[in-house]
């Protein structure tokens, strides 16, 4: 039987908990002067909850920019899947404190009388934390570390591996209510010495927050020269890397946000400031093995980022209501990042402990269409790719259009212009063939192939007429049908067939999809098709009596830490083949670049090495 007070009464909710806050909802529509509009109790209850959530939103969002705080991190390692969903409940806390401070207005039933501000009441606010909010939790905190309590109750805290504000609010109802009783007692005490205001309960609790999520954030932000020129600060202003101490080896650092209750309780961990110091002085970045550069799909996809909602992320992308009206907010922040013409650091995992990063170009997709914006676009991508070589990096990996043939010629544009390049370039494509491949049934004998003159239909077309099956070939262009016609074997040829409409294909149930269909030319397929797709972006399932692939993706092997982001609308765990094929080309050690046509004869090759190394299709 699970201790009292040790799980949430509306954690099977899910998200319908909110539906817990109609009450103060209806209360303060009810209750609020509509003709002066001045804020009642409730309506300040439901302002500080929706302030408090942004607070450790923020803050989350501040750890996960990776481009800011990359060497300011306490923990190096990522945050994983496991976390994340742990942590999914974080904001219960917010519900029990609403339900208290709506029953707290009986006792103060002037509280939509307050003044704004009160200077006294802040005097005796300041005056009660630290004698008494400090004690409290230092006394109760090491109460929660013993015994019964730890094990029912405190455990769940400290079973978070790397901080982040969300892990702030992720503990037991007990101890949310202990720690209500910390930050309530200054509110209480200047209420009840007549000196309460506005200013003073948005300013406390805020302020408590956010203090929280600074030391739960993982990202050190306080400068050691501080506390080397004021010394005595040292006792009275805890940091990150301070409260990260505690997380790690818990029986030290027991404070709330000053250490000198640890220094008077004999709980101070001895190495707290040389930490301190080697955190803020070490700028050495970690330097990743592998690379994937990919590039922002559309405005709305750009904020299935880490940094904007670690949650969102952490799912296959699909447009929701409640980001759309962030979209003037990602536009601008695109159009920055656009100006400041630098690729950026968005994620990053661990696989056979070596370090893995995905760089963002900020670009949106239409871009890549568009002639003027052809130069500035590989400027970016050949940045980044002197950028890594510089760094060590062993292998980057182009994602999507930042490959584009007409772009770039696959990668080929900077490996002619930089001959003595240390990092492998690697357009991933040899393995996006090979999973569609090896999706075709092995026994299908004719295949119609669309967008067959494209790198990966050429190299499609003329592995499967060595496996003699029958290829109808979709182009109207006679002489590039002929030309990859002659790169098959003589005896072989005649497995490659061009056709001019889709009429042709009205016989075949095996269609490999490398360019548009529309509702019309999908009517060409006879029931029970398969349509495989190497398509971007995919096509429309509009066929019911037909079934329709997704593009090629490889699920990483089971080992893989850190994996904290879902890529694009792909299911966790499972990347495009073109960053797998990069992932390959890294543990394998090849030292060749992958850029331009697709080898045939290395299609085998790369997709036993993906197999060998734990890759599955998926």
């Amino acid at each position: 039987m699970a201790a009292p007070l040790s799980s949430w009464p509306w954690e099977n909710l899910g998200s319908y908990k909110y539906i817990l806050y109609g009450p103060l909802l209806a209360k303060a529509a009810y209750s609020t002067p509509w003709e002066k509009l001045t804020p009642t109790w409730w309506v300040h209850i439901l302002a500080l909850c929706a302030l408090r959530g942004l607070i450790h939103t923020l803050w989350c969002s501040y750890g996960n920019m990776l481009f800011f705080t990359r060497n300011r991190r306490i923990i190096k390692d990522g945050v994983d899947f496991k976390q994340i969903d742990k942590e999914w409940d974080w904001d219960n806390f917010l519900i029990l404190q609403a339900f208290i401070g709506a029953g707290a207005y009986y006792f103060f039933p002037s509280a939509d009388n307050l003044p704004l501000w009160n200077a006294k009441g802040l005097f005796y606010a300041l005056l009660l934390h630290v004698t008494v909010s400090e004690t409290l939790f230092y006394l109760t905190h090491r109460l929660f570390h013993n015994g019964f309590l730890f094990r029912h109750y405190h455990s769940l805290h400290h079973s978070i591996p790397i901080p982040q504000s969300y892990t702030a609010g992720f503990a037991t109802p007990l101890e949310h209510l202990v720690l209500c009783a910390v930050m309530g007692a200054p509110l209480v005490g200047a209420f009840l010495a007549g000196h309460g205001s506005i200013t003073l309960i948005y300013g406390y609790v805020l302020g408590f927050d956010f203090l929280r999520c600074m030391l739960h954030s993982n990202v050190e932000v306080l400068p050691h020269w501080l506390f080397e020129g004021l010394p005595f600060l040292k006792y009275l202003v805890s940091t990150p890397t301070y409260h990260t101490l505690h997380h790690k080896e818990k029986n030290s650092n027991f404070s709330l946000f000053m250490p000198i209750f640890d220094v008077l309780g004999g709980t101070l961990d001895a190495k707290s400031w040389e930490e301190h110091k080697r955190i803020c002085q070490v700028r050495n970045e970690d330097v990743p093995g592998f690379v994937f550069l990919l590039h922002v799909v559309d405005v709305v996809s750009s904020l299935h980022a880490p940094f904007v909602f670690r949650s969102y992320a952490s799912l296959g992308f699909v447009t929701r209501l409640v980001v759309l009206p962030l979209w003037p907010l990602a536009f601008f922040s695109m159009i920055v990042m656009w100006i400041y013409s630098k690729t950026f650091l968005v994620s990053f995992y661990n696989l056979r402990g070596r370090l893995h990063q995905t760089w963002l170009v900020p670009r949106f997709g239409f871009q890549y269409f568009l002639p003027f914006a052809k130069d500035g676009i590989n400027k970016q991508i050949e940045l980044a790719i002197m950028r890594a070589d510089k760094m060590g990096v062993k292998v980057l990996s182009l994602a999507a259009l930042n490959k584009n043939e007409s772009l770039n010629g696959g990668g080929t544009l900077f490996v002619n212009k930089h001959p003595d390049l240390r990092v492998r370039v690697v357009h991933g494509n040899t393995l996006t063939a090979a999973v569609i491949i090896n999706e075709i049934p092995k026994d299908v004998t004719e295949v119609f192939l669309t967008g067959a003159t494209s790198k990966l239909g050429r190299a499609i077309a003329l592995y499967l007429c060595r496996k003699r099956i029958r290829v109808l070939m979709l182009t109207l262009s006679a002489e590039r049908f002929q030309r990859i016609q002659k790169e098959a074997p003589p005896e072989l040829q005649h497995y490659l067939v061009q056709v001019t409409k889709y009429q042709a294909a009205q016989n075949c149930k095996t269609w490999v999809v490398g360019k548009w269909l529309n509702y019309k030319e999908q009517q060409w397929a006879p029931p029970g098709t398969h349509f495989h797709q190497f398509v971007v972006p995919p096509i429309f399932g509009f066929r019911r009596d037909c079934t329709y692939g997704k593009l090629a993706a490889v699920r990483l092997p089971e080992d893989v830490q850190g994996l904290s982001m879902c890529e694009y609308t792909l299911d966790r765990g499972i990347v495009h083949a073109c960053h797998a094929g990069g992932v390959v080309h890294f543990l394998e050690g090849w030292t060749h670049h992958e850029v331009g046509a697709i080898d045939v004869d290395r299609i085998d090759v790369v997709w036993e090495a993906a197999l060998r190394h734990g890759l599955r299709p998926a």
